[in-house]
Formats: C-alpha cells, sequence, structure tokens
C-alpha cells in the first residue's frame, strides 16, 4: 500500500513539472487569423460600412399610402408628411399597387436627370425602379405584401456621417466552418417573418449541415444561390444580450464541390439595426440556432434600433 502511494506521488510530482504537457490552460489564447485573411475581413467591413452609410443610414422616413390620394410635402397638414423640402410637393394616387404622381410646381421634381410634372411610379419589385429627385431628398415605392408605400432618403443625413461602424466579437476562426451543401427540389418554401408582422413563404436553394464542437446544426438559404453564395438570417443565444434579437445576416462565397464555408465572423445586423424605416426578414424557426454562436456582429441595445 505505502509503495503504491508512493508510485503514484511520483506521477503527481512528475506531471506537476510539465504542466504545459499535462493540464494546458483552458484559456489559452486562439491563433490569430493570418494577414491574408485579415485584410480580406477588413474590406469586407469596410464595404458593409459603406453599404450602410449609402443605402440605409441615409433612410429619413417609411410612408405608407392608403388608397386613393395622397398629398405630400413638409407641411403637416399633407397626408405623407415628408421632414424637408416643399411644403406641398404634389400628389400620390394608389390604385391596386400602382402609383402614379402629380407634382406641384414647387416640388422641383426630376426623375432620371429630367424634370417631371407627372409620372407613373415604378415600385422596387420591377426590373426598373422609378426614383425620384428633389434637392437633397431621394425617394421610391416599395411593395410589402399589400402594403404600398414611400420610403425616402436624404443624402445629408446626419445618421450616416455620424455613424461610427459596427462593433465584433474578436475574430474566432474556430466558427468558420465547411457545411455539407444539400439543395433543395426547387419547390420547397419557409415561412420568413418580418418586422412588419408579415410572415413571407419564401423559396430555398436548400440546406448547409455543419457541425460546431462535434454537434450537427442545419441552416436554410432563403434568397442566395448555389452559384453565387447563400444568403442566411439566423438566430441563437447570444440575441438574447449581445446580438440583434431579430437574428443575423451571413452571406457565403458560391458553393463549390457540395460544400459551402460558413464563417460567423462576418455574421451582421440587418438594416433594421441602423433605420427604423427599414422592412427586415427575420430569423425563420428552421434558423434558430440553439448553440451560441459569439462570432461576429455585436448589438448596442441601448442606441440601436428594434
Amino acid at each position: 500500500m505505502i509503495r503504491k502511494s508512493m508510485g503514484l506521488h511520483v506521477i503527481f510530482t512528475l506531471l506537476m513539472a510539465m504542466p504545459s504537457l499535462a493540464f494546458p490552460p483552458a484559456d489559452q489564447p486562439k491563433p490569430a487569423p493570418d494577414a491574408a485573411y485579415q485584410k480580406s475581413f477588413d474590406q469586407w467591413e469596410k464595404d458593409l460600412v459603406q453599404d450602410r452609410k449609402e443605402n440605409w443610414l441615409t433612410l429619413a422616413g417609411l410612408f405608407w399610402l392608403k388608397p386613393g390620394d395622397n398629398t405630400f410635402g413638409s407641411d403637416a397638414a399633407n397626408a405623407v408628411v415628408f421632414p424637408k423640402g416643399p411644403a406641398h410637393a404634389g400628389v400620390l394616387t394608389l390604385q391596386g399597387q400602382q402609383v402614379t404622381v402629380n407634382f406641384l410646381a414647387d416640388a422641383n421634381a426630376t426623375i432620371a436627370g429630367k424634370p417631371v410634372q407627372a409620372a407613373k411610379l415604378e415600385p422596387d419589385t420591377a426590373d426598373n425602379t422609378t426614383v425620384v429627385e428633389m434637392g437633397d431628398l431621394r425617394w421610391h415605392i416599395i411593395i410589402r405584401g399589400q402594403r404600398v408605400g414611400v420610403r425616402l432618403k436624404d443624402l445629408n443625413s446626419e445618421a450616416a456621417r455620424k455613424y461610427k461602424g459596427p462593433e465584433f466579437f474578436p475574430v474566432d476562426l474556430s466558427y468558420r466552418v465547411t457545411a455539407t451543401w444539400i439543395p433543395s427540389d426547387g419547390k420547397k418554401t419557409v415561412d420568413v417573418p418580418d418586422v412588419l408582422g408579415d410572415i413571407n413563404p419564401t423559396p430555398i436553394a436548400g440546406t448547409a449541415v455543419f457541425k460546431l464542437n462535434g454537434v450537427e446544426y442545419r441552416l436554410t438559404d432563403l434568397g442566395g444561390s448555389a452559384a453565387n453564395g447563400l444568403f442566411f438570417v439566423f438566430s441563437d443565444p447570444t440575441g438574447k444580450i449581445d446580438t440583434y434579437p431579430g437574428g443575423r445576416f451571413l452571406t457565403t462565397d458560391p458553393v463549390a464541390n457540395g460544400t459551402v464555408v460558413l464563417d460567423f465572423n462576418r455574421a451582421h445586423n440587418p438594416p433594421c439595426s441602423v433605420t427604423p424605416y427599414a422592412t427586415c426578414p427575420l430569423a425563420p424557426k428552421e434558423n434558430r440556432l440553439a448553440v451560441a454562436i459569439p462570432a461576429g456582429e455585436k448589438y448596442d441595445r441601448t442606441h440601436g434600433h428594434h
């Protein structure tokens, strides 16, 4: 018994003398991304910031039209009240989902650089959306389900000028995983909710199957393609505190040899995180992950939009 105890004591002493072999520290820092990855990530972040400044932080209003005539301008008596511009700009007429406009002289409106007094406005669901220019303002018609509205942009947006940029978790390459791609038959749809409260049946291109810490998970594509890159909206438990509660966006490179790389370091918040005038999709039940993904963009609940 004494001999056995002495043997255990010797083994324990040897192990303690070699802590790096026997007991590697649990908080050992993860390998840093190489220079090429970091350069690519920095460029991706720069493009994300530029997109937000040009397309989302410049938004200055979203106005749903009622059937018939809708007067518009900056005067509070209008049916549609712009935050700036001429007091009385004209009348928008909604018939079904078709919108026409008649401008008053004070509007000084142009379309494609040419002065205009009246026009049929092609919405964002058309091949060529009609964009109206009025000084610093740009606006066009959007269709969301049965809703038809005016999306207004201010090129002189204070929000765009003051935007400090996104905040990210530290890059962690363990959240850059290779998934198996399972294409759909082209007939399946999933119900995707949005911030307006609508449910939108959305055709899917397929499903990405991947593992984290040995556990298998799935994400369903919501609008991309295997040839051009996939698009996911997913949520995870970090949405309770650290990330956008409605889910984050993730895009990929094209599928290659039946696989696709999911880099969660590039998971980013939808436009609704920076403006109340976007109509973002939320994560469908198929893409609500049970595992926390502490990678990608964080969300500041004190200053962000919900």
